[in-house]
């Protein structure tokens, strides 16, 4: 049901042949784009209000200039629309709807299905067997309930290959964090008992864990097992301490609060989150917002993309409050509870302690969005000043930095971080492998990092205005090579040189070209914005050169060993028992294995004592 896609739209002839169904209706641009997705409960008589002679909303009036073409697809209910609207905005990205730019999964804490199990940090696809807790609002909320997992529960935490490696018990026993079953410091029972008390409380059962140990504590001092009965009784006390701390006024179950704030072209919208008496904390969210969206547009398509997407892992709550300015949206709620299996109610109009919680939401999502104005202002302030100093003609859109880091040479990376008037873009971050150069020649690992970064940067459309590169004038002499046929499609290019002391503040600019230095007091806005840039560049290419130097020693040292594939160095680790226990066996031991030859179980013996 889609018109030609000539320039000017003929709506009447679309509208004749629509139909007074549910449905989703998409407008397309003169290129082909989608530019708008929306959701009818009767397609022509919405889709009709578009083209009336009359229309206030600005953003309307834009929008319908720009349509070439149109089509719809029909749906049983306008809750089936509402499912669908939302992955046709998801998919097509349209600039004309609210975007929730948030659609990183949440982390969870993961209770593993191992022989004894492992409390940690889990983000991403369910594909380990185990127990997941959340979702949680961020990673440090996650760490820190981990951290104070560790406090109640003496449950190992370790990485399964550090796990398997011991011989001793490490740090965390002494600490009395951990029981240490892997080196049997306690029974299979005792560790049991521990991982059940811990998925109680990760599940809300607080009391129902301290009862559980007072009945164990009185029982051990029955039995005349003082220091048995003495560990009960901390972990108790350890247990209403933070109950004490964490819990609610109230016995709200699952509960999100959200609040919304506007101003000066931005939107916030703060969510609390609710789980079994605790507020397991909250979020502040920045979503692309069209002009002249209403607040019941913006929150619908925020709650339909935040609570809908299918990556994120998030849990419905049983009941949502809004903000008090905004009705609720039945429509919604019901898609939401068809997807939970249960109701979840939505309402704005709230007394007691509910009332309190949606104050404070709004009042943080105030605050939220002052701080980011105010992020910005100062972003434009030190942008402009820039461009004064350094006499640019035309408004700065882009800024690049690159940098490079190394150990002796070794696992070598590049950082590209990029910078608009907003501030980071880290969607447009970049690392660069740089292999094949003579170690510890910075020279040759920056000209590889800019031919990776813009060889093709013309054809992309994405080459910055500025380009900072940090350090003096032998790698800028690399850039100034790599684009000295570029003509006027090149970037300027700067040096950021550190001063004698590589104290903040004595960084000397270098331009390209001339080499002249440019002059900036400690206190300049530009200086600021620059030395923004240069560390935010630097931090990238050392958690990059981290990573991979961390991996790079992760590797198991059988893989260097001639004669020793994937499948003999499975065998090994699986019938020795992990990487450690192959490195101290004995050449007998290792001959034992299936696979093992005697010479072979010599030479991986004598590789491991000439390292």
């Amino acid at each position: 049901m889609t018109n030609s896609n000539s320039v000017t739209f003929n709506y009447k002839d679309f509208l004749r042949n629509l139909t007074h169904q549910p449905g989703v209706y998409r407008m397309y641009d003169e290129s082909g784009d989608v530019i708008y997705v929306g959701k009818a409960k009767d397609l022509k008589k919405r889709v009709s209000s578009y083209f009336r002679e009359k229309v206030d909303a600005v953003k309307t009036q834009v929008l319908v200039k720009q349509i070439a073409s149109m089509d719809v697809t029909v749906t049983d209910t306008e809750a089936d629309a509402l499912i669908l609207e939302n992955s046709f905005i998801k998919k097509y990205r349209p600039r004309y709807n609210v975007l929730l730019r948030d659609d990183k999964s949440y982390p969870y804490i993961i209770l593993t299905s191992h022989e004894h199990p492992r409390l940690g940090f889990h983000r991403g696809a369910r594909r380990e067997k185990g127990d997941y807790f959340g979702p949680f609002p961020n990673g440090s909320a996650v760490r820190e309930s981990l951290n104070l997992m560790q406090k109640l529960f003496p449950i190992r935490q370790c990485q399964d290959s550090y796990y398997r490696a011991r011989t001793r018990p490490c740090l965390q026993y002494q600490l009395k964090r951990c029981l240490a079953p892997c080196v049997n410091k306690c029974t299979d029972d005792e560790y049991n008992e521990q991982v059940q008390l811990a998925k109680h409380f990760l599940n809300g059962k607080n009391q129902q864990v301290i009862d559980e140990l007072v009945t164990k504590m009185e029982q051990a001092s029955e039995a005349l097992e003082f220091e048995k009965a003495a560990r009960f009784r901390d972990q108790i006390a350890a247990l209403r301490k933070t109950q004490e701390r964490n819990s609610v006024t109230g016995a709200q179950q699952e509960l999100d609060v959200i609040g919304m704030a506007r101003g000066n072209g931005m939107t916030t919208i703060q969510m609390m989150f609710i789980r079994d008496n605790h507020l397991q904390g909250s979020r502040s969210y920045f979503p692309k917002v069209p002009a002249d969206t209403s607040d019941e547009e913006v929150l619908r398509a925020f709650l339909l993309q935040f609570y809908l997407s299918d990556n994120a892992g998030r849990k419905t709550p049983r009941e949502i409050i809004l903000p008090d300015t905004v009705e609720p949206d039945e429509v919604l709620a019901q898609v939401m509870g068809q997807a939970l299996n249960r109701s979840v109610k939505m309402q704005n109009k709230v007394r007691g302690e509910r009332k309190q919680y949606q104050q404070l939401a709004a009042k943080n999502a105030v605050n939220a969005l002052e701080s980011r104005l105010n992020q910005q202002s100062t972003m434009n302030r030190r942008t402009s000043a820039l461009q004064q100093v350094l006499d640019f003609g035309v408004p700065i859109q882009r800024m690049e930095c690159f940098d490079i880091s190394h150990t002796m040479g070794q696992q070598t990376v590049a950082s590209c971080v990029v910078f608009d008037q907003n501030g980071p873009k880290k969607s447009d971050y970049r690392r660069y492998n740089i292999t094949g150069i003579t170690p510890g020649d910075d020279y040759a690992a920056m000209s590889k990092a800019l031919a990776k970064r813009y060889d093709k940067a013309r054809e992309q459309g994405n080459i910055p205005d500025i380009l900072f590169i940090d350090g003096g004038k032998g790698q800028l002499s690399q850039a100034e090579k790599y684009f000295e046929d570029w003509g006027s499609d090149a970037p300027m290019l700067i040096g950021v040189a550190k001063g004698e002391s590589r104290k903040p503040g004595l960084e000397t600019l270098i331009m390209a070209g001339s080499h002249e230095t440019i002059p900036l007091s400690k206190d300049a806005s530009a200086l600021h914005l620059i030395q923004h840039i240069r560390d935010e560049s630097h931090r990238f290419a050392i958690t990059g050169h981290r990573q991979k130097r961390a991996k790079v020693q992760k590797t198991s040292t059988l893989e260097q060993i001639e004669g020793i594939g994937a499948k003999r160095r499975q065998t090994l680790l699986k019938n020795l028992g992990g990487l450690q226990e192959v490195k101290n066996a004995s050449i007998s031991k290792l001959s034992s294995v299936p696979g093992i030859s005697q010479a072979m179980a010599e030479k991986i013996y004598y590789s491991f004592r000439d390292e």
